[in-house]
């Protein structure tokens, strides 16, 4: 109980702590975008404004700490990795519900063992869980991308053969695909709307969607529109060779689902034994859960039988 109790807490205060920093956040961009606005509306600073200064709303809103995060190296991927799985969440945010979850375990861990060793695997597991999170959501949106995409190049094609220039062609694909991918080509159609050059528009497309039919799609189009040649049979051609990889996939994802049980079975067969044995001879395994040495060399088996499993499913994990 008091483990738990120290958990709630910390775990609590960590994600009040990350919505205060979000709410201040949001009220100082509706602060600045009224001032902006007023500056506009104004016809006195409206003149003074076009003199010399832009009337262009500062979409660069963060805190201190996500400026402070943005000058090292190893976590400027982080922000992309965050949009990418389409989540709100700053930098910031992401550390402090991380470095929390890891405080909030590693002290529940301490009470429950009395085990340094133990509190440090849990506090690793809590700091890990979060990124592990936001790489799970990220997946799962490229996966759903990659399912829309075939469809969204024919739309694009058919939109061309019908007369329609390659911007329109967007708004088209934009406004008929689900999200995630018309969530994506309406950034892309609203970018080179507003004279964001469809060059860098395609390359942002290229680095928000991690994935090698993306990347074919983007080459093609730009080097279509250096030398020439007919988009909408180009179009085609990107579609059948998106099907043909996404099939291809699905094979191997059947090849391959031996291994991914072997990998389930594996995970499963250490917790299930241990049940079993618990259930059939408590006193033999009662020492692993009374002394300390026994519930450190718990934790040190989650730890490494969870590594185990990702280790599996990452040979198994085949990229074409």
């Amino acid at each position: 109980m008091p483990a738990l109790v120290v958990f709630l807490a910390v775990v609590f205060g960590v994600v009040s702590l990350a919505f205060l920093g979000e709410s201040l956040r949001e009220v100082r961009r509706r602060r600045d975008f009224k001032r902006q606005l007023e500056s506009v509306t104004s016809r006195d600073e409206f003149v003074a404004t076009g003199s010399g200064g832009s009337l262009l709303l500062d979409s660069d809103q963060s805190s201190p700490l996500d400026a402070m995060l943005g000058a090292l190296p190893q976590l400027r991927d982080l922000k992309g990795l965050l949009e990418q799985a389409d989540l709100n969440w700053t930098p910031g945010t992401f550390l402090i519900m991380s470095f929390g979850l890891a405080t909030a375990l590693g002290a529940s861990g301490f009470i429950l063992s009395s085990n340094a060793v133990a509190a440090l695997l849990a506090a690793l597991a809590g700091l890990v869980f979060p990124y592990l999170y936001v790489k799970r959501l990220k997946k799962r949106r490229i996966r759903r991308f990659e399912e829309q995409f075939p469809e969204a190049i024919d739309l694009l094609g058919r939109s061309i053969r019908a007369g329609h220039a390659f911007p329109t062609g967007l708004k088209v694909v934009a406004e008929e695909s689900p999200d995630p991918l018309g969530t994506e080509f309406r950034q892309i159609f609203e970018e080179q709307k507003f004279g964001l050059p469809l060059e860098e528009s395609l390359l942002g497309l290229a680095d928000r969607i991690d994935l090698v039919d993306v990347r074919i799609f983007v080459t093609a189009i730009l080097i279509q529109r250096e030398v020439g040649g007919n988009l909408a049979e180009i179009l085609d051609k990107i579609a059948h060779t998106v099907r043909e990889r996404f099939s291809l996939q699905r094979q191997i994802r059947v090849y391959t689902a031996q291994g991914r049980l072997t990998g389930y079975i594996l995970a499963a067969l250490p917790i299930l034994l241990g049940m079993a044995i618990t259930a059939l001879n408590p006193e033999y395994m009662a020492i692993l859960f009374e002394e300390p040495i026994g519930k450190a060399l718990i934790a040190l088996a989650a730890v490494l039988q969870f590594m185990g499993f990702l280790i599996i499913r990452r040979i198994i994990d085949i990229e074409i």
